[in-house]
């Protein structure tokens, strides 16, 4: 089946802001550190083949060359698979996350690190995943990215933005997990979909993978006004982020974090 993706998306994508978000903001560096910190975790130590559904521009693809894994990215936004095409070790296709071009039983691990994002409709987000269980192999790793259900309202009020004028896109998302920002004029971000922890836990298992885990990215550290000056630290740097992984998989803690990482095997 042919996809495409929402014209809003690819707009928004090739304004180039995904380029630089998680290098900049300390809450995007806060992102990146722990998806790097949990994937490697995950992975091990052995070179590994890996498909990065959704790469954009190569951010996780460069970095998982470097520590010796065999890359392939697959992007739907042209322009970003031309940028990812550029960095050494990774080869890069155009492709949608519903149907992937490559071969069944293809690759060790599967990273949906972005896809999910987009997906407001529950069938197509388990044709993702039904793709990454598709192309990768008896007892490989999958896991896939979400934006966490409340984490539009928590923005905002950091923001200071818990306006009437608001109040509206708040219920909507925090409700349907739906965010539209053509209608609501959300901080510059695109058509989008966020998830409730148990909804995305849920999701894998109806997609049928076994041994499945959630893990919150950035916790509750995100909210933090001095976010910046811990990661600028080495050693403050180190204890939040051993903090952060000696509470990833809290459920009562689940909610607070922007980002959610599911990871499952694919059952042999």
């Amino acid at each position: 089946m042919e996809y495409e993706l929402r014209p809003e998306i690819t707009e928004y994508y090739d304004r180039g802001g995904e380029t630089t978000r998680l290098i900049t903001s300390p809450s995007g560096r806060l992102e990146f550190l722990r998806t790097q910190d949990v994937l490697r975790r995950l992975i091990g130590p052995e070179p590994m083949t890996v498909l990065d559904v959704g790469g954009a521009t190569g951010i996780h693809a460069r970095w998982l060359a470097e520590d010796g894994h065999t890359v392939t990215l697959v992007d739907p936004v042209a322009s970003q698979v031309a940028t990812a095409a550029t960095i050494d070790g990774v080869e890069a296709l155009q492709g949608d996350a519903r149907d992937l071009p490559v071969a069944d039983d293809s690759f060790d691990a599967v990273f949906l690190l972005g896809p999910l994002y987009h997906l407001s409709i529950k069938e197509e987000r388990l044709a993702a995943l039904a793709e990454a269980r598709r192309v990768v192999r008896p007892g490989g790793l999958v896991t896939a990215a979400a934006i966490g259900r409340f984490a539009p309202w928590w923005d905002a009020a950091i923001k200071d933005e818990l306006t009437p004028t608001m109040d509206g896109f708040l219920q909507e998302v925090t409700s349907s997990g739906r965010i539209l920002p053509r209608e609501h004029g959300y901080n510059g971000f695109t058509t989008a979909y966020t998830h409730h922890p148990d909804e995305l836990a849920d999701e894998f298992t109806e997609s049928g993978m076994s041994d499945i885990a959630v893990y919150a990215l950035e916790g509750a550290a995100w909210l933090l006004s001095s976010l910046g000056d811990h990661l600028d630290d080495d050693d403050r740097s180190m204890r939040l982020l051993d903090g952060l992984r000696r509470m990833e998989r809290e459920p009562s803690l689940l909610g607070t974090s922007a980002h959610l990482l599911a990871a499952a095997r694919q059952p042999g």
